[in-house]
């Protein structure tokens, strides 16, 4: 792969990493002292200019920093999910100090989404169980939707503002629904295991285990508001209709030789999705959804594109640039190296 970009977060271990909704030029990365076990963490804010990749600012917690997102309403201002629970709304232009710090999650922040539609709220989820919605000019969280166990991931409907998913540690993919009443199950509509085999026939030679297993990681398909993608510990890359919830897998991605820590569909194009895992690779894939068959199977099984193995240590983040040829992606992973480089490489069968 030709053009790779690099930067270090010397003394820090990258825990995630988002590119700017306005800025081409402009990377945030979340990252924690000896690998978020112990210690501080550290956000980078990141420019890419004439002389290659630059600190614009960093702030430091005294925990470590697991996920990051950018505001949808302020250009320089950003979020940080801490392990003492906290979310910490920073902004570039103020040194030093959070301008607000939301604290209600009783164990580790792990996942931290903003709406993308009304732009007015944004969702975190905790290892205590559970998935909290604010407003950033409150403290106080609006509402909390329990799930009831270490929550991974969670994420806005690109579509519509009041639906909201999550994973977890029990193997579900949850939906929560906003408008329906909250003695309905706490706005839960949707409950899809995962690891369930589906339905149908699998196509040949396919064949993902069907014991239940850690889900972390999720995203919305840009194109398909109904289509979600998840990854885990079982190593498989599942996509999902929320739509059919007992369908099971529409589609199937297998490859990876550890976790699946980081997914992300592109901006770009209905079929194509990124993933990071703890083999140390991120790997281009197609859902199969848009591939030409003689017969349409009822299960896609999805196509790997190809590989980018230059991390020397477990990839933890992934993100796509939303603007320019359409094809560049951020990663970061535990070898301190943020790595910046074109996907289109790999799409037109070069990478």
């Amino acid at each position: 792969m030709a053009s790779m970009l690099e930067f270090r977060t010397a003394g820090f271990n990258p825990y995630a990493v988002k590119y700017s909704p306005y800025y081409d030029s402009r990377i945030a990365v979340a990252s924690a002292a000896n690998y978020g076990i112990v210690g501080n963490g550290r956000l980078f804010c990141l420019g890419l200019g004439p002389q290659g990749i630059q600190v614009e600012k960093t702030f430091d917690t005294n925990d470590a920093q697991y996920d990051l997102a950018w505001s949808e309403i302020n250009e320089n201002q950003l979020l940080a999910a801490c392990g003492d629970g906290s979310v910490k709304l920073y902004d570039v232009n103020v040194d030093e100090f959070p301008v607000m710090n939301f604290h209600e999650h009783k164990r580790e922040a792990y996942a931290v989404a903003w709406s993308p539609v009304t732009k007015d709220t944004f969702a975190s989820s905790s290892w205590d169980g559970t998935v909290k919605i604010w407003s950033p000019a409150r403290k106080e969280s609006l509402r909390t939707l329990p799930v009831g166990n270490c929550t991974y991931s969670t994420s806005y409907c690109p579509s519509n503002p009041n639906i909201i998913s999550a994973v977890s540690t029990d193997s579900h993919l949850r939906i929560f629904d906003l408008r329906t009443p909250v003695n309905a199950q706490y706005h839960l509509t949707t409950k899809i295991p995962v690891h369930q085999p589906p339905s149908v026939p699998m196509p040949p030679g396919v064949s993902p285990p069907c014991m239940p297993a850690e889900i972390l990681t999720h995203d919305w398909n840009k194109y398909r508001d109904s289509v979600i993608a998840t990854g885990g510990v079982d190593r498989v890359i599942r996509t999902f209709d929320i739509r059919n919830p007992t369908a099971g897998p529409a589609s199937i991605m297998m490859g990876h030789d550890y976790a699946v820590r980081r997914l992300a569909w592109s901006p770009h194009a209905a079929d194509i999705l990124l993933s990071a895992s703890y083999d140390m690779t991120v790997r281009l894939w197609t859902d199969g959804s848009t591939m030409a068959t003689d017969q349409s199977p009822p299960v896609n099984p999805g196509l790997q594109l190809g590989i980018m193995n230059r991390h020397t240590e477990f990839v933890t983040g992934v993100d796509w640039c939303l603007f320019g040829v359409g094809g560049w992606v951020a990663t970061v992973g535990w070898d301190e190296r943020v790595l910046l480089w074109d996907a289109n490489m790999m799409l037109q069968g070069r990478g």
